[in-house]
């Protein structure tokens, strides 16, 4: 599958402006994914949002609660955080320059890759990366994709530019209260050589291919068993089951999902034949009503017979 870039704009260093997209480093399909389905009936589970003694809401009557002492909330609408969203800025300004050894692991985020975005603007691309490389240093900057501003960090990569994302000064967690129980005591010496001997014996160059995620493994080898075993449970969710509503054994979503169009549409006809299958299916049918019994013996008689004229 082609990556799709998820941002398009200007590498800017200075007053040379470079036309690129970014492209994430990163595939979310590495594993196989799965979805949640009711074993008894083969349909799709879904989730509803509910409130304790009201039942489901509607999401235009979600707010925002954010907690100010335990228990306590200032409610702020979903279009006030809406309204403080930045636009999508189309530059990526490079304002400054650090050693690539200064920015510690623990500040990376998510890596992208930094791609031109066609031949014309590779010249001055290839000049950013390659200044980069033998400077070894790494361009800074801010970017806004999604509504959010990113700190980043580009740096060369191969061929290209690698942006990383960085965190915040105050998205970390300090170290210091964890670490302060570690005691300060010297290690012993033997100690020490063995481990150093041990470290010198199983060092070699990084190779990622050299690592693969086992449990991701086995979790495809069991799907494609599972594919390939025709004596596996199966189900198929259509169109039909992708609705929150409607369906046997699902009266009580419908039932609620018909109350509240009737409370939507201000006294409109609701639709008779929806109605009438879930009330079916509800509750078992009544008994026929005894007038109805007689009108019935009544039909059942044979008509009086005529008299013969003259």
């Amino acid at each position: 599958m082609a990556s799709r870039a998820i941002w398009k704009g200007q590498l800017r260093l200075s007053l040379v402006s470079i036309p690129v997209e970014v492209h994430s480093a990163t595939k979310s399909n590495a594993k196989p994914s799965f979805r949640q389905i009711h074993g008894p009936t083969g349909k799709p589970v879904h989730y509803e949002k509910t409130v304790a003694g009201v039942g489901p809401v509607k999401a235009d009557d979600i707010l925002k609660g954010y907690e100010t002492a335990e228990g306590d909330y200032v409610l702020i609408d979903p279009e006030e955080i809406e309204a403080i969203r930045l636009e999508t800025k189309k530059t990526l300004e490079l304002v400054q320059f650090v050693e690539m050894s200064e920015i510690a692991p623990l500040w990376f985020d998510r890596p992208y890759y930094i791609v031109p975005t066609d031949a014309l603007a590779q010249d001055a691309y290839r000049v950013v990366r390659d200044a980069l490389r033998a400077a070894g240093r790494v361009g800074l900057g801010q970017m806004v994709m999604r509504g959010k501003e990113y700190l980043c960090a580009v740096k060369p990569c191969g061929d290209g530019l690698l942006m990383e994302t960085l965190h915040y000064a105050d998205e970390l967690r300090q170290a210091d209260p964890l670490f302060s129980e570690i005691g300060d005591e010297a290690v012993d010496e033997e100690l020490l050589d063995v481990a150093r001997a041990l470290i010198d014996r199983k060092t070699a160059k990084f190779d990622p291919r050299s690592f693969t995620d086992r449990y991701a493994v086995a979790l495809r080898d069991l799907v494609e068993a599972k594919v390939k075993n025709r004596k596996t449970p199966r189900a198929r969710v259509g169109s039909a089951d992708e609705a929150p509503v409607g369906g046997r054994g699902n009266v009580i979503d419908l039932m609620e999902a018909l109350k509240r169009s009737l409370s939507e549409t201000k006294g409109a006809a609701a639709p008779k034949g929806r109605a009438k299958v879930a009330r079916e299916e509800a509750a078992p049918p009544a008994p026929a009503a005894k007038p109805a019994r007689k009108a019935a013996a009544k039909e059942d008689k044979p008509a009086p017979k005529r008299k013969k004229a003259g």
